[in-house]
C-alpha cells in the first residue's frame, strides 16, 4: 500500500513537471514568435551564446545535442534553418570530418541579445508562480 502511494506521488510530481515544462515552452514560443524564433531555436542560440565568448567561436553540434531535447536529425534541421536565416554558420571539423562546428553570426548574437530578456521574463513568471 505504501509503495502504491509513493508511486502515485512520484507519478503526480512527474506530471506536474511535464505540465510546467509544456506551459513554459508554449509561452516562450508565443513571446518569441514575433521575432521569428521558437523555444528550440532560442535554446540553440542560447547554448551557443553561453558556451563561446567571442563572435565566430565554434561549438561542436554533438555538444549541443546533449543539451537540447531534440533528436540528432531534428537538431540538424533546426541548425540548417538557423543557418539559412543567417543566425549561425556551420563548418566541417578538419580534425574529424564527421564533426560539424557551429558558430553564432553577428546577426544571431544580436537577435539572441534582443530576445534574451523576453525568454528570461517567461522563465521568471512561469517558474516562480
Amino acid at each position: 500500500m505504501a509503495t502504491e502511494t509513493s508511486d502515485a506521488r512520484l507519478e503526480d510530481q512527474w506530471r506536474d513537471i511535464l505540465a510546467v515544462h509544456a506551459r513554459t515552452m508554449c509561452e516562450i514560443d508565443r513571446v518569441l514568435h514575433p521575432h521569428g524564433l521558437g523555444a528550440s531555436d532560442f535554446e540553440v542560440l542560447d547554448i551557443l551564446a553561453s558556451r563561446v565568448a567571442e563572435p565566430g567561436e565554434l561549438c561542436r553540434v554533438q555538444n549541443i545535442a546533449g543539451q537540447v531535447h531534440l533528436s540528432q536529425s531534428a537538431l540538424s534541421r533546426l541548425i540548417g534553418r538557423l543557418e539559412k536565416e543567417g543566425l549561425v554558420e556551420r563548418t566541417v571539423c578538419q580534425e574529424d570530418r564527421r564533426g560539424v562546428w557551429v558558430a553564432l553570426t553577428r546577426q544571431g548574437r544580436d537577435l539572441h541579445s534582443e530576445v534574451l530578456p523576453l525568454q528570461r521574463a517567461v522563465l521568471a513568471r512561469m517558474l516562480h508562480d
